[in-house]
């Protein structure tokens, strides 16, 4: 589903690519069962002028705006970033339709780990490989 992320369809869970780890119900919003970091935006956004005498420095107002960064509980590989405002629960980027997705897997009549097992590491070179001989990448 994502580099870091993948639905396992047997028991509809999301779980991490990386270290296997379980992290939510395949059927909700991945990010609650994540660890999460809620970052100051002047951390990674640093003032470009100086804030001794300037109100606005084009670095966010953190009373405006909040960076969390979301990992894995197993493995702390970082999934997912996102800027909200303060308080703000986290976004659903990802709603997926678990029974469609299972069906299309079974009329294919394939596993799709082995069709599209592709993320960190090994899996990248087998995902490349595979569409440089389907011809779907040069």
């Amino acid at each position: 589903m994502t580099e870091y992320l993948v639905i396992d369809l047997d028991t509809e869970r999301w779980v991490c690519r990386v270290c296997g780890r379980d992290i939510w119900s395949a059927h909700g919003n991945y990010k609650l069962g994540c660890l999460v970091y809620d970052r100051d935006p002047r951390e990674i956004h640093q003032p470009i002028i100086n804030p001794d005498r300037y109100e606005f420095t084009f670095s966010p107002d953190p009373t405006y705006c909040r960076i969390l960064e979301f990992y894995c509980p197993g493995c702390a590989t970082q999934i997912e970033t996102e800027y909200v405002p303060p308080g703000h629960p986290p976004t659903a980027d990802l709603v997926i339709d678990v029974a469609a997705l299972r069906t299309q897997w079974e009329e294919r009549g394939v596993d799709p780990e082995q069709v599209h097992n592709y993320g960190p590491g090994e899996d990248a070179q087998k995902y490349t490989a595979m569409h440089k001989a389907t011809g779907h990448i040069r």
